[in-house]
Parts: structure tokens; sequence; C-alpha cells
């Protein structure tokens, strides 16, 4: 039985309601203040099963519900993907060295409503090569944002993004992309983080998706390795993500996984 509240449009995109917002704020909030929380982790000699443990116990804390332990067989509360690890990474035994460079993806489930977001870390001294990449994949995801309203295209928000990645010599992962989201982890449309300004779906108030742009230093090709989750760069070049949950308004957007703490920026200390 269907329990969404509001319309399909055309393309099959979900439009929620005024009060859906309240509870994507609320789940967007949980996520965004555990991934201020384990930023203190986030050392050298810390390994990425650590951090993933601490993770799920604080969402259990919460009481809240992780929506990755047991999607399609997922065991763990986030992925966490490091250096040229492009998405998708397994948290285990891998141990954060000096000079890495992290994104954790987590995404709860709190009232039936998604929260998912992602943010880079780093690991002691940063190089200016991945500092250069964080900052353009940081600023990437905010224009992407930026062209977020009523009237404007899913085209529009993908060529915001690879416009100005492309413009700093660095390229845009076209092989995964961003999602509509709400009372379920993923719904249309897919969210491309490349493309042709004006084409596409046109964004319309109360819709629910991810922007979340994975930009690399080199080339955008990526492969998945024999677990079937860890997706990499091909040519072995360093790869950064960020993530944020929106919802359209009547004339822009809201940001759902607003850190509480301004701690979205791994440099923000």
């Amino acid at each position: 039985m269907d329990d969404f509240r509001g319309r399909l449009t055309k393309d099959g995109i979900r439009i929620h309601n005024q009060e859906d917002f309240a509870g994507m704020h609320k789940a967007g909030a949980l996520t965004a203040r555990i991934l201020d929380d384990i930023a203190a982790m986030i050392v050298p000699g810390v390994t990425t099963g650590a951090i993933d443990a601490e993770i799920e116990r604080m969402v259990n804390d919460a009481g809240a519900t992780s929506a990755t332990i047991g999607y399609k067989g997922y065991q763990h509360a986030s992925c966490i993907s490091i250096n040229h690890v492009v998405c998708h990474g397994i948290p285990g035994e891998k141990v954060v060295k000096s000079g890495d460079i992290l994104n954790v993806d987590v995404t709860v489930i709190v009232d039936g409503w998604f929260g998912d977001s992602s943010r880079m870390y780093v690991a002691g001294p940063l190089s200016r090569k991945a500092e250069r990449l964080i900052q353009v994949t940081h600023d990437a995801l905010m224009k992407g944002i930026e062209a977020v309203k009523p009237g404007n295209t899913f085209g529009d928000i993908g060529h915001a993004i690879q416009s100005y990645a492309e413009g700093h010599r660095m390229s845009v992962v076209r092989d995964f992309c961003g999602h509509g989201l709400g009372q379920v982890f993923h719904a249309p449309p897919n969210v491309l983080h490349y493309g042709r300004a004006g084409t596409g779906p046109v964004l319309e108030e109360g819709m629910f998706f991810t922007i979340e742009p994975m930009v690399n230093l080199g080339r955008p090709e990526t492969k998945v390795l024999a677990d079937d989750w860890t997706a990499v760069t091909r040519d072995k070049s360093l790869s950064a993500q960020f993530e944020h949950s929106i919802g359209v308004t009547v004339d822009g957007f809201e940001i759902f996984t607003l850190s509480p703490a301004g701690k979205f920026h791994p440099t923000w200390g």
C-alpha cells in the first residue's frame, strides 16, 4: 500500500507536501550531527571499522535506524572511501594514514524519513593537490545546489557542477549519481552531476533529492572491485565527494543536512 503523500510527476518524481519538509529536516539533522561528531576520530592510526562502529553506536543511541545495514546485503552503517576510492568503500581493518583524505557517507532513517549526506575528512597534513581537489568538489556541490529552484532543470544542476569542476581541470564521475529520496532510500530522479543546461525534468516545489558530485584529479573513469561495492578511479588518481539532501521550495531550496557545528568542510578548524 502506498503510504506517501503528494503526487508523482510524469517523470515519476514525487512531489511532497510542506509538512514533509519537517521530517526530512529531522532525519537530515541527525545525519549531519553524526558526521560532525566523528570528525575528532579521523586521525592517523584509526581503522575505518572503528569509525563505522562509532557511527552505528550513535545511530542506535539516537533511536534511529541505519539505512545501509542490510541494504542489498551491505553490513555497515557507513561507506568510508579513502584517497582513490570514489565511493562505497567498505569499513574494516584499513588503517588511516597521515595525509589520507576520506569521504564518509551516512544515511539514517528517522520516523520513516531518510537523511543522507557525505563529506570529506583529512588525516594529518594535507597535500596541496588534495586540498585543491576537496575545495573544488565542495564548491562544485554548492554551485549545483545554487541552481535548484522551480522552473530550472536537473540539467542545470549537472551543468553547473561539470563546468565548474572541468574549469579547474578536474573531472566529474559519470558512473554514479544523486537520487530522489524521502520515505525511500532511492527514488526517481537520477541526479546527474554533468549535462547540458535546460535539459532533463523541470524542478518543482516539493521535490526531495541528493546532490553528491564525485570529482577526480585525473580522468573520470571508475571500476568496481571484486567485493561488488568499492568503486575506485581507474587511473588511481585522488577522488573527493560531498553530498547534501535537498528540498525544492517555492523560490529556491532548503538543505536538510547542514552541519550544526559548521564542520561540513574539513578545513573548518
